[in-house]
């Protein structure tokens, strides 16, 4: 059976078919063959609507929603130009700058493809006419865009929370500590790596003009990450303010919220709302027949029985994990593997939250992995110059950066999990 569902999902892929239609139709031929013929179909419309019939899952919409009004209204450019006027006194600078900037962008907009569009469309053109290596410039950018998926808010973390179960707020919150660790690491190396670049010192009356005009996009994540920590607001109460204020800051400060950006902003919400639901829904369906075969239940007693130590079962899981993200993109390796890792990681004894902080770095692996990594593509949209392999070459050195984090996590979960208790 398992040989059925993974060849059957593996050749579907390899046709074209997306996700979310391969995830449903195997779940059909399953119910079809395994569970009862067409009376199975029955159970089709109950276990779509208890997919998504999740309080956590309403926060998703709002914080795309959020995220596409941000990469409208300008913030990212403020930000930037923000950032390279505080940094860009020091050798390379500008790496430095825009490695922060797209901290920042991600904290505010909970997506990695928004993040690497945004600060890419403004650093690299600026970063390549001052002499940074093209190759450099686009590995920091790839590499910088997936903190959007590590620091809260994060997409990825919502999913995570509704499929297992786990508090969002909490699973936000571990995120804070790495993604910090994580940027100061890329920042280091991408200063080392730009040393002899040497840029014109801002003075300081044009660093407060610049912190003055960005002073909104540094506020957004202070408010976000700063209520549900607090707990002043849950992260979709959150997800609600940062959509209120991002609408505001478009339309009254930035004043570019027009009809036909209001279009564009509404167009690209609901395609990329539509396509996470229907992963999420073909991936419960895909499930329900899973757990129907018992699947799930006999890996979870293989991995726990068997007198193997569970650091071998958790380094398995993360070759698995990298292995799927050279091939799938982020939320569809959460939801088809979720429900069988995380049976597998509660009963070996590891903490849930610090384990999705391991797969969300994971994941970010996944967003420059080739041949799928989003963050690649993306990247060589936003200038005919730019090549995949220049891309991938770039990125390497960050791609062992996030590796070596991993094992330190590993081995010191408390770097995750020092600010959760604190957390509803």
């Amino acid at each position: 059976m398992n040989i059925f569902f993974a060849g059957g999902m593996g050749a579907l892929l390899l046709l074209g078919l997306p996700v979310a239609f391969t995830l449903g139709l195997l779940a059909i031929a399953g119910m079809y063959f395994f569970n009862g013929g067409t009376t199975a179909f029955m159970q089709i419309p109950i276990i779509s609507y208890k997919s998504l019939d999740d309080f956590s899952l309403t926060a998703l919409p709002m914080y795309v929603l959020m995220s596409q009004v941000l990469v409208v209204s300008g913030v990212g450019r403020d930000l930037y130009e923000m950032a390279s006027r505080w940094f860009r006194h020091f050798p390379g600078g500008l790496a430095i700058a825009t490695i922060f900037c797209c901290t920042i962008f991600s904290a505010i907009s909970g997506s990695s493809v928004a993040t690497a569009v945004t600060v890419g469309a403004v650093a690299l053109p600026e970063m390549v006419k001052r002499g940074y290596n093209r190759r450099h410039v686009l590995g920091l950018l790839a590499a910088g865009g997936t903190l959007g998926i590590l620091i809260p808010p994060s997409i990825p973390m919502i999913i995570y929370g509704s499929v297992t179960g786990e508090s969002v707020g909490k699973l936000f919150v571990a995120g804070i500590i790495p993604g910090i660790v994580l940027t100061l690491s890329f920042m280091i190396f991408s200063a080392y790596q730009t040393r002899h670049i040497k840029d014109i010192p801002a003075t300081w009356k044009e660093r407060v003009e610049a912190s003055r005009q960005a002073i909104w996009g540094l506020l957004l994540p202070i408010i976000i990450i700063g209520g549900i920590y607090t707990g002043i607001f849950t992260p979709t109460e959150a997800a609600a303010i940062g959509v209120v204020l991002s609408f505001a800051i478009a339309a009254f400060v930035y004043r570019n919220l027009t009809l036909p950006n209001l279009k564009n902003i509404i167009f690209q919400t609901v395609k990329t709302n539509t396509m996470i639901l229907f992963i999420i829904i073909g991936a419960m369906l895909l499930g329900f027949i899973l757990t129907i075969l018992q699947i799930p239940q006999t890996i979870v007693n293989v991995a726990t029985t068997q007198d193997i130590s569970p650091w071998v079962i958790f380094i398995l899981i993360n070759i698995v994990l990298l292995i799927l993200g050279m091939f799938l993109e982020t939320v569809s390796i959460l939801v088809i593997t979720l429900p069988i890792l995380y049976p597998i990681i509660i009963a070996l004894g590891f903490d849930p939250i610090w384990f999705a902080i391991i797969m969300v770095i994971n994941m970010e692996l996944a967003l420059i992995s080739p041949p799928v990594g989003l963050n690649l593509f993306v990247l060589k949209g936003l200038n005919k110059e730019n090549t995949i392999s220049e891309i991938v070459k770039g990125v390497v050195p960050y791609a062992v950066i996030m590796l070596v984090f991993m094992v330190i996590l590993s081995f010191f979960p408390q770097i995750a999990t020092v600010l959760v208790d604190n957390v509803k």
